[in-house]
This record gives structure tokens, sequence and C-alpha cells, in this order.
């Protein structure tokens, strides 16, 4: 089968397509037939060679999040049969196969039915991100009706994510952006409100929104400098999340302020064998919500297809895309 591959760590320029040996189902695994799968930025990092030690082995395929069809079923999966239209974060990482091929081998327990009213590559826009955001908020934080959260990036995968699962426990939600438009569609998906971080400093919304008192929750999605500032936005005994972390801080702040600070990486789970189930759990519950219609993704404009990689990986590394950039399993 033909692959996108890469053979050492490197800028967009280092995949290459392959032929590669078509994956065989094994235990407890399903083969499926990719239709799309997206980007996001744990796999330009693991490209780049920023985190080796969850890399797969060269020639490596890349990519996890993955829409398409069940071809092949491996003995002791019960869920699925083949034909049957999937949808998950199932690889691109250690000792697991990417998406970035016209096959994939994926453990079953990280797989979940499409959404019956998405295409493929907007199923493929969904997993990474969402379950980022569920873990983050209703696992982590525990977010209750009537709380105050604020999500930084309202158009970014998991920040568009995050405004709608925090709107469905009940959140009163405040959102950032740096345009018109990205604050335009951060109220569509939910948000109360959306401020313009580049005309108000923290002081200033926290000031306008709060009382000056602060956010119950704040959900850093950005990191570096922004999870200072996200400090400085919560309130007293208030919680931060953050996704992007590989950074060092000053945790004064966080220690007058008496904040909770808690770091998601969803890819963990994925390596971990014993932990996999909770993810598939996860997404049949986004499946319910989404065939609901409470819950969408925001894909970006332009789909690629897979012979396209590296301008996909070029664009999200540009931060001038809006929503998820996804690619189509065409060549």
């Amino acid at each position: 089968m033909k692959a996108q591959v890469i053979k050492k760590f490197g800028d967009p320029s280092v995949f290459e397509i392959v032929e590669v040996p078509k994956p065989e189902a094994i235990h407890g695994h399903v083969v499926i037939e990719v239709k799309a799968t997206s980007v996001n930025p744990i796999d330009t990092k693991v490209r780049s060679g920023a985190v080796p030690a969850v890399a797969p082995d060269f020639p490596a395929v890349l990519h996890g999040d993955v829409a398409g069809v069940v071809v092949e079923v491996g003995e002791g999966v019960t869920e699925f049969k083949v034909g049957d239209e999937v949808y998950g974060c199932a690889g691109g990482f250690k000792d697991t196969g990417g998406a970035l091929a016209e096959y994939m081998l994926a453990d079953a327990q990280l797989l979940a039915p499409k959404p019956e009213n998405l295409t493929m590559a907007e199923a493929a826009a969904l997993p990474l991100v969402t379950i980022t955001a569920w873990e983050a908020l209703y696992n982590r934080a525990n977010v209750q009706n009537g709380q105050t959260v604020l999500v930084h990036a309202a158009t970014g995968g998991v920040g568009h994510v995050a405004i709608q699962l925090a709107k469905l426990a009940g959140a009163k939600v405040f959102t950032t952006a740096s345009s018109e438009e990205k604050l335009s569609i951060g109220k569509r998906l939910g948000a109360d409100v959306a401020i313009n971080y580049r005309e108000q400093t923290v002081e200033e919304y926290v000031k306008e929104y709060t009382d000056g008192k602060g956010f119950d929750i704040v959900f850093d999605t950005v990191g570096g400098e922004n999870l200072d500032r996200s400090f400085q936005a919560a309130a007293t005994y208030g919680t931060v999340l953050a996704i992007a972390a590989r950074s060092t801080h000053d945790l004064s702040l966080l220690h007058s302020k008496a904040l909770s600070l808690h770091i998601t990486f969803m890819l963990l789970k994925v390596i971990n064998k014993e932990q996999r189930k909770e993810y598939g759990k996860i997404l049949r519950e986004v499946t319910k919500l989404v065939e609901e219609g409470k819950l969408q993704p925001l894909v970006e404009k332009r789909i690629f297809k897979f012979d396209q990689v590296k301008e996909a990986h070029l664009l999200l590394e540009s931060n001038k895309a809006i929503g998820k950039i996804v690619l189509t399993n065409e060549w």
C-alpha cells in the first residue's frame, strides 16, 4: 500500500511517498481503509523530532486521527464488523501505525462509530482535540453549571471544542481570539463573550467581565507566555488547564492564588494499552452529541490530499489556519 513516511526528523520536506506492507488484523485490532486524517500540533512535533520518546520507529507513518471503514477484524473484537464506519485517534506514535496511509491497523478500544451526520473529513477532525478537551474540562477540572470558563484560542483545534463542551456543562463561557472573524466564530460555537486579546490586556478583561475576581477555570491551549497570562486570569482557588507546558514558568502567582494546574497529554493513553478503552468510551459519547447537533467540528476551508501533507503541515505551523486541517486519502 502507499503511505507517507518519514525516514528522519526534520521540516515538512522529510515526508515521502513509499510502498509499505499492508497491515493485517491482530487480536483486539481492526484494519481500517483510511478515508481521512487531520493534522495536530503533536504530529508536527513528532515529525520535527521535538518529542523523540513518543515517535514511532523509522520509516514512520505519522498522524493519529483517522476516519474510515473497517475492512478486517481481528480475534476478540466484537464491537465492530467489516463495513463499519469508524473514527478515533489510533496511532502515529510509539509502537503504533499512523493514518497517513491507505490502510491503518488500529486497536478497537480507541475507536467509535463515526457520527452519521458527518463526512469522513469532518469526523477525522474531532478525535484528538475532543478527547483532549473532554479529559481537561470534564475529567480534570470537573466543570460545573454556572462556573465561569475562559478558553484561549477560539478557533484552534482544542479551543473550538472546549467552548462547546464547557457550554454543554452549563458554564458561562468566555473565549479569546485575534480577529473579528475568529471572535464571531467563537460566539457561534457557544461562547457568551468573545475577547480580542490584542485590544484588551488580561487585567482589563478580568476587571470588565469578572469584577477583578478572575475566572473559575482557564483553559490554555496555546502555551508559552500564554500560560502565565492564564495564571493571571484565574480566580483565587481557580483551575488552570494546559495542553502545552514544555516550558519554564514562575509559579509565584500559582502559589499566591492557590491555583490548581492540570496538564493533559492525551497521547499517553494511546501508548499505554491498559488505558486505551477510556478513549473509545469518550468518543462514543461524542458521537451521540454530534448526532444530536450539540457538538460540531470546525474545519479549515482548504481540504488537502495525502500527497499534500507537506503543505498541510506548513499551514498548521504558520498559525494561519481556522479550525482543523484535514487531509483526504487521495494521491
